[in-house]
């Protein structure tokens, strides 16, 4: 074997050994490769190491099965109240048959969009803007389930819809920023009145208890009094008994008491009284005492 046909058969064997290696596909995770033959869908190779004839077979898409994000431009919608707004979508879609997907429709994720954009101004164009505004999660539900069932032809199911941005006219915005100043205001009012009749009802109850604590304390304070009297005067009339009942003891005569009655008398004079009324016994005491001086006279 000469030289040349030494060099032509390790040329033959490289080119053997591409052709080997370029006819040996290996699919990704999470990915699929459709395969036609002639021209015509043959098979759906899945993850792993897969052989494919050269010339007869090749790949004619390379599909991704993660989760997919498609972001739209703001599309003008009207409402039932005829207010023109701005609303922007956000959609999360994933393939799920790859043949329907590679050959159910041409362009895809254009007609996606354009099937939002059409969807979308139905919903809107039933509710009115205070409706649009706080129904979001009712308008996300209604185009995914209608996305969804559009979107199964083509291999594709949309998971999420979600309304980005919604933009009103500017006066509509003015007009709604007035309307939550004014709520804001008129929600503060009512916590200030609120504060003002808490307060006033914190010192109503205060000054009633204070009211209330004073009279107890004047009733405790009466009380106190009459018990304090009451037992002054018991005390005197326990004194005075004790007083009579040692006069009686000790036998005292009429003359004493009498004298005694002078002392009292002489006590009382000394005081402020205007009219002082003696005893009928007293009297007859000082007239024989007024007697008996006359007489030492002579």
């Amino acid at each position: 074997m000469d030289g040349g046909t030494l060099a032509f058969i390790i040329i033959l064997a490289i080119a053997l050994f591409i052709l080997f290696v370029s006819c040996v596909k290996i699919v990704p995770q999470a990915t699929t490769f459709v395969i036609e033959r002639f021209g015509a869908y043959k098979t759906t190779w899945e993850t792993g190491i897969h052989f494919m004839i050269p010339i007869v077979n090749k790949v004619a898409k390379r599909i991704s099965l993660k989760e997919k994000v498609a972001d739209f431009a703001p599309q003008a919608v009207i409402t039932k109240d005829n207010v023109t707004m701005q609303i922007d979508t956000v959609l999360f879609y994933q393939i799920v048959d790859s043949k329907l997907y590679a050959y159910g429709i041409e362009r895809p994720i254009v007609a996606i969009e354009n099937l939002t954009a059409t969807t979308l101004r139905n919903i809107i164009g039933d509710l009115e803007l205070d409706q649009t505004l706080t129904s979001r999660d009712i308008i996300n539900t209604k185009m995914r389930e209608i996305l969804d069932d559009a979107t199964d032809p083509w291999g594709i199911k949309v998971n999420r819809v979600e309304l980005k941005n919604i933009l009103p006219p500017r006066e509509i915005q003015n007009a709604m920023e007035k309307q939550m100043k004014a709520e804001r205001e008129k929600r503060e009012a009512v916590l200030i009145a609120e504060g003002q009749k808490e307060a006033a009802i914190r010192v109503a109850e205060g000054e009633k208890g204070s009211a209330i604590l004073r009279a107890e304390a004047k009733k405790e304070a009466s009380i106190r009094e009459a018990e304090g009297q009451a037992e002054a005067i018991l005390k005197v009339q326990e004194a005075t008994a004790r007083g009579l009942a040692m006069i009686k003891e000790v036998g005292a005569d009429q003359g004493l008491i009498a004298l005694r009655s002078l002392e009292c008398m002489e006590k009382v004079a000394n005081g402020q009284a205007t009219k002082i009324i003696i005893p009928s016994e007293i009297q007859g005491i000082a007239g024989l005492a007024t007697s008996i001086k006359e007489v030492i006279k002579e």
